[in-house]
């Protein structure tokens, strides 16, 4: 299949462009800027250079695709949705990505069908993913909070800041739970959702979901810490971390039951907690 993919030389696109790649596909990707092309060609896709605000640019390389995989993060909504509509030109099935924190606490295990109660940093999603899906040949991924590689919301918020005091943290009193996915299984469900049903909605987690405490542990471990933690109120993390901290502060539990029906996904990292007090 060919397959056109934005944010290939991002965190997700790395996995899933190496995905794409190993399971023989055929991949041209976004790339904004030389040192992007660079890193595109070198993994063995062919770049097509532009942003996602040449939408001309988009609706031509979509339209001569199977498929469209859209991993870039837009400026706005506005930005994001004008980019989407640019891609939903071609035949092939369009893949979108949204997140687990539009669904806000989800008060015990809940899968894609759950309510939104999303925070002030994710709500803009809702009108997009209601057009995108619209449109009639959509898939939308949802992925949970990642981790494995650069693992990079994770480290910034948590990892280094913990390595700077001598201990890493955790909000309020840490019970509430972390849908967790590892990057490369994300990336294999990418690759599973070009052949999905237009108009299905997927939840990209791992099926394991520890607490924030125990995360942060783990994490104070890997750093050398000795599992030395410390707990910050929820305006101390949104004084330090900004409205991500709302975000990081949701009680998340999801299963992945329904990829793994209807896609044959399986999630092959199963010990989030491993891989963070070894990293």
């Amino acid at each position: 299949m060919k397959v056109f993919i934005t944010g290939a030389s991002g965190y997700i696109g790395k996995a899933t462009l190496a995905s794409l790649l190993r399971q023989g596909h055929v991949v041209e990707a976004l790339a904004r800027s030389d040192a992007s092309a660079t890193a595109v060609r070198e993994a063995g896709a062919t770049p097509v250079s532009g942003g996602l605000a040449d939408l001309d640019v988009l609706t031509t390389a979509a339209s001569r695709a199977d498929a469209v995989i859209h991993l870039a993060q837009a400026d706005s909504a506005e930005a994001d949705l004008a980019a989407a509509t640019a891609m939903q030109h071609g035949e092939g099935t369009y893949v979108h990505t949204g997140g687990t924190w539009v669904y806000g606490d989800t008060n015990g295990v809940a899968d894609e069908d759950a309510p939104w109660n999303p925070p002030a940093l994710v709500a803009w999603r809702k009108e997009v993913e209601e057009q995108v899906l619209a449109r009639g040949r959509s898939v939308v991924i949802r992925p949970g909070l990642l981790y494995g590689g650069e693992n990079r919301l994770i480290d910034l918020f948590f990892t280094r800041p913990g390595k700077e005091s001598g201990a890493v943290p955790y909000i309020g009193d840490g019970t509430n739970h972390w849908s967790l996915v590892h990057v490369d299984d994300l990336a294999d469900l990418y690759v599973a959702a070009l052949t999905a049903r237009a108009g299905s909605v997927y939840v990209g987690v791992g099926g394991v979901d520890p607490t924030a405490y125990e995360i942060a542990t783990a994490l104070s471990h890997g750093a050398g810490l000795e599992g030395k933690t410390i707990s910050l109120t929820l305006d101390e993390a949104r004084a330090k971390m900004g409205p991500i901290a709302d975000a990081f502060a949701l009680d998340q539990r999801f299963t992945p039951a329904r990829a793994t029906q209807e896609l044959g996904w399986k999630p092959k990292h199963t010990d989030p907690l491993a891989d963070f007090a070894r990293s």
